[in-house]
């Protein structure tokens, strides 16, 4: 397992769409352990493979929700691979959303608050759920990743232009 660097905005990989995974072999599970790894030292808690420069159609999630109130986090990796919504709800959610391709910046955006997903497991078996709460949001913004989509693009042009302006300044500073 390694840790991968993760790619950053304006990066031009993280628009590429991202193509289905065919093989579900050693590779694919070296790169999901990977992912995993990857996530967890940033920290998050999802990322997509064209994080880390891979364009294929897979996502790690694992939400480290404590198993008490106030406990510790617990983990419990979720791999989503050949994802797919389907009947997303009429209402939505407002969640604050952050990003480790757009470092230390958060944005409230509005998503459905349920929706039905398929998916394959790491060895090609056919997955399917109803999915809610902050594991739809993760989901769903994973999912964008695949498309290209980064969530500040959900946001105005004046707010986007902001968190770009925001993330810039701190590149700076960090580079100072």
């Amino acid at each position: 397992m390694a840790i991968l660097p993760i790619l950053e905005t304006p990066d031009p990989r993280l628009r590429l769409i991202s193509t289905p995974v065919e093989a579900f072999d050693d590779d694919l599970r070296t790169l999901i352990a990977d992912m995993l790894e990857t996530m967890y030292d940033a920290p998050g808690i999802g990322l997509a493979a064209i994080q880390i420069g891979v364009p294929k159609r897979v996502l790690v999630i694992d939400l480290q929700e404590p198993a008490e109130e106030g406990g510790e986090p617990v983990r419990n990796p979720r791999v989503f691979i050949n994802p797919e919504i389907f009947d997303p709800s009429a209402g939505t959610t407002l969640y604050n959303e952050g990003c480790l391709s757009v470092p230390d910046q958060y944005a409230d955006v509005e998503r459905p608050t349920t929706v039905r997903a398929r998916w394959q497991d790491e060895y090609g078996a056919p997955q399917e759920a109803e999915l809610d709460g902050l594991l739809a949001t993760c989901l769903q913004h994973e999912m964008d990743h695949l498309e290209g989509v980064l969530f500040i693009d959900h946001l105005s042009r004046l707010k986007r232009e902001m968190v770009l302006k925001k993330l810039e300044k701190a590149r700076r500073a960090r580079a100072a």
